[in-house]
């Protein structure tokens, strides 16, 4: 059996997920917290890799223990070693052949957009301030056309370097929440950076630099170079990892 963890982090202080050698990574800090109680080095699997500054409200990993421990003391011990912007949040114990990578059915993250005119100190890691009028509903139309089975290669990042473009879009939703414009979405896999990516094509739908069809034609085209920016990280979340 091997253990299946349920993180949150906050990635401000972190060059994303994945180890580096000379830089501080969420999977540096949680394998330092394992070897640790471990007294032995501990390799884990993640479900999916988040950019430098992005965060997770439910990143799923696995690992295989040199010594078993009930689930409910890993995650109490695990809690009292690890920083405190990393936090396990469960733990369960999953057959050996579980990977938490391949055995996803779909990944939802949320983009959180801080709209208002003055900036927010409270939510300035947690959200892109952009103090400027957006119109939501046409936001709202054209991320509903992304759902579906798709070649997102107009938001793929420019190091991407997946294969296949294809992706098929479960839910593309904008909706605002008093001062808050929220980006909900959910999809079986996504490229490098196309959430990011997608978010920055609809804000210039949204302040009316791009129209629904303006968006659509930039969807069809499979070119990058004619999307908008790339979003901030700090506005980006993965919240659910399903199985």
């Amino acid at each position: 059996m091997q253990f299946k963890l349920t993180l949150e982090y906050d990635g401000t202080q972190y060059n994303g997920w994945q180890l580096q050698a000379n830089a501080p990574t969420v999977q540096g800090a949680v394998e330092a917290a394992l070897a640790r109680l471990f007294a032995a080095p501990i390799r884990v699997r993640v479900a999916g890799r988040t950019d430098t500054g992005v965060h997770a409200s439910g990143q799923v990993i696995t690992f295989t223990p040199v010594k078993h421990l009930e689930p409910h003391r890993l995650q109490h011990s695990l809690n009292a070693i690890l920083p405190l912007d990393i936090a396990v949040k469960r733990v369960e114990e999953v057959p050996d052949a579980f990977n938490p990578r391949r055995d996803a059915t779909s990944r939802r993250y949320r983009y959180r957009i801080w709209n208002a005119a003055w900036r927010s100190p409270l939510w300035a890691h947690y959200s892109w301030h952009f103090p400027y009028p957006l119109q939501v509903e046409e936001m709202n139309r054209a991320a509903a056309l992304l759902i579906g089975d798709h070649d997102f290669s107009s938001f793929r990042g420019s190091d991407s370097v997946e294969r296949r473009p294809q992706r098929t879009m479960l839910h593309s939703r904008v909706y605002r929440d008093e001062d808050f414009l929220l980006y909900d979405v959910e999809a079986r896999s996504f490229l490098r950076h196309m959430v990011r990516n997608i978010v920055g094509t609809l804000v210039d739908v949204g302040r009316g630099a791009l129209s629904v069809d303006e968006f659509a034609r930039i969807f069809a085209a499979h070119d990058r170079r004619q999307a908008g920016l790339n979003a901030p990280p700090q506005g980006l979340c993965l919240v659910e990892v399903k199985y």
